[in-house]
């Protein structure tokens, strides 16, 4: 089954590529306005549509009745063919999984989480990953696969969220500490879960959304080889 994607590209040359993975509404504009972000960064981006095998549906962010089913249908197996397809479609573009960023958000960082355990990519940011202590998806927890990192990682997280305690977010620091590639794991006192999501203005904090790109954008420049995404080699 072919896995539907979202694609903009910048208006030049690649920087590179990188495949955002969605919250738990789908696809929303608000995901594609992130890959209109990337693509404005310079970066060719590919958002998979996680819910295809169930009509694709994209939810109004109050709709949590809706998307707790959606989403207990989700296999990892599944998540992993759906990110290849998106890994896939940026090789394609002459993009290679080296000069290949992901970047998830809500459940989507813990997609990236799991695929930077999984593949060799540039760099991979998580905002607000669930699944530490308790894995998700047929995943296993982050706290026992942070030592298989293959990617350079950053995590983001909110002190104020109630899905994922502050002292889980620690444990996780010191875990990856021990990972082979660079990690690092940005806390914000005052946010709460989907801070980065200005589309929802219950939980959105501007201060920490603006650290938040701004660091992935510096952890993408760090870690991601723009000149072979560009073909200057």
């Amino acid at each position: 089954m072919t896995t539907p994607l979202t694609v903009i590209a910048p208006e030049g040359p690649a920087r590179g590529g990188v495949v955002v993975i969605q919250e738990a509404f789908g696809v929303t504009e608000h995901i594609v306005d992130v890959c209109r972000r990337f693509a404005s960064a310079g970066y060719h981006a590919v958002a998979p549509h996680l819910f295809h095998r169930n009509g694709d549906p994209v939810l109004a962010y109050d709709d949590l009745q809706a998307a707790m089913p959606l989403m207990g249908e989700l296999t990892a197996a599944n998540i992993d063919e759906d990110v290849d397809g998106a890994v896939a479609a940026l090789s394609a573009a002459s993009i290679d999984p080296r000069n290949t960023a992901i970047v998830g958000f809500c459940m989507g960082g813990t997609v990236a989480f799991h695929t930077a355990t999984r593949l060799e990519l540039g760099a991979a940011v998580s905002f607000y990953g669930g699944g530490i202590a308790k894995g998700r998806f047929g995943y296993p927890t982050q706290l026992d696969a942070a030592g298989l990192l293959r990617t350079p990682w950053l995590g983001l997280f909110g002190d104020r969220d109630k899905g994922i305690p502050a002292e889980e977010v620690e444990e996780l620091r010191t875990a990856v500490a021990h990972a082979p590639v660079d990690t690092e794991i940005v806390r914000y006192p005052e946010a709460e879960h989907g801070f980065h999501c200005d589309d929802r203005p219950a939980v959105y904090n501007e201060a920490a959304a603006r650290d938040g790109w701004a660091r992935t954008l510096q952890w993408f420049g760090t870690h991601v080889d723009g000149t072979r995404a560009a073909g200057t080699d």
